[in-house]
């Protein structure tokens, strides 16, 4: 049986630094730390993760080691799992069967898609003309190539919006090459496979009340 991994969604809290614009005081956040999704095993290349929300707002932070890059692609929706990236599905309703994929490359190219499945392991549609209302998207590298990924995605894209007391089922993954081709495929609920799409295996994200 499968234990679920459980994020405490707080919510968002901002500081403002001189002249510029309010941001997110990540450092009050849990990190959680993303596994091998076939063996739960640590990765080569940490990955940390974190999230918080407010009425209007869903905000996540990815934080990537990463001392190989391979990111080409330019244009929204072409296949960037095919490359380095960081994904995030949201499964607000908690069917299994409809939840949104989202994924952000290191060049903060952006796929986004309303997935289908058939409950199990199995994608039966993917529309990619979908796309999420007033998405924000920002990639920051620094001098050792390691980048840090920030998404606030509008509330007004779920059914079920954010609210103390509410929970989605979602899943945090990253997919990174290392020099020799060798593709690591890492997830906050492990899979078990390498197969991202199973949504009997994504964690629980519950919105709950400043701690």
């Amino acid at each position: 049986m499968h234990n679920a991994a459980v994020y405490p969604c707080r919510p968002a809290s901002f500081t403002r630094q001189g002249e510029e614009r309010e941001q997110i005081d990540w450092s009050r956040y849990k990190a959680v730390v993303l596994h091998d999704t076939v063996t739960g095993h640590a990765v080569k290349e940490a990955t940390e993760v974190r999230a918080c929300w407010s009425p209007e707002y869903f905000y996540v932070q990815f934080v990537c080691q990463d001392s190989y890059m391979v990111s080409e692609y330019l244009h929204r929706d072409e296949p960037l799992y095919e490359q380095d990236v960081v994904e995030l599905f949201v499964d607000d309703a908690g069917s299994g069967k409809e939840y949104i994929e989202l994924e952000v490359s290191p060049n903060n190219v952006v796929f986004d898609a309303l997935i289908r499945n058939d409950g199990g392991k199995s994608i039966t549609t993917s529309d990619i003309k979908w796309d999420l209302t007033g998405l924000v998207t920002s990639v920051d590298h620094d001098e050792q190539g390691n980048w840090v990924c920030e998404i606030t995605i509008p509330a007004m894209n779920f059914g079920n919006p954010p609210q103390r007391g509410r929970s989605w089922n979602v899943n945090f993954y990253r997919i990174d090459e290392d020099p020799q081709g060798i593709r690591e495929y890492q997830a906050w609920s492990p899979t078990g496979e390498v197969n991202y799409h199973i949504p009997a295996r994504f964690g629980k994200l519950e919105f709950v009340d400043d701690l």
